[in-house]
């Protein structure tokens, strides 16, 4: 799972039809997820953030990913939608996890890649409500936790 060591001129330019090429790679619908052939696209620098977590450089990246693989029984990826204007990619998506004791659980997200001049992702935030559509699986607690949200946010 580690980079491989080849230098950002010896890539293929990140653009959406390569992004949805690798992600549909990168997230397999049987076993575990394997990121090997998309790291080599992240710059030394990526500042990764979604809504759990803030992560700086290419190791604390690397080093979630290997988190959420060993957590994770498989994960897939469908990508809904998928645009580019500049150096920004964004796409939205259904992200199915499967854990050892629990269902499979779909989150539904978007996310948005900063590419740097260099034409690796520099940033990446992803954009998903994590607790509340893990939180749809689990009976009694959904609804409970939708009226909280109700109450408090809307």
């Amino acid at each position: 799972m580690e980079p491989a060591a080849s230098e950002p001129q010896a890539l293929r330019r990140l653009d959406v039809a390569l992004v949805r090429e690798l992600w549909s790679k990168t997230y397999n619908a049987e076993g575990k997820p394997d990121w090997s052939h998309i790291f080599p696209y992240y710059h030394p620098q990526i500042v990764f953030q979604d809504s759990i977590q803030r992560i700086e450089g290419l190791e604390e990246f690397l080093a979630m990913c290997r988190r959420l693989t060993r957590r994770c029984e498989k994960l897939q990826m469908d990508i809904h939608s998928i645009a580019q204007k500049d150096n920004v990619i964004l796409m939205d998506w259904t992200m199915t996890m499967a854990f050892k004791k629990f269902p499979s659980t779909p989150v539904y997200g978007s996310t948005k890649l900063v590419l740097h001049e260099d034409g690796r992702i520099i940033e990446q935030r992803d954009y998903a409500d994590l607790w509340g559509d893990i939180f749809n699986g689990i009976p009694y607690f959904k609804k409970a936790y939708r009226k909280f949200m109700r109450r408090y946010f809307g």
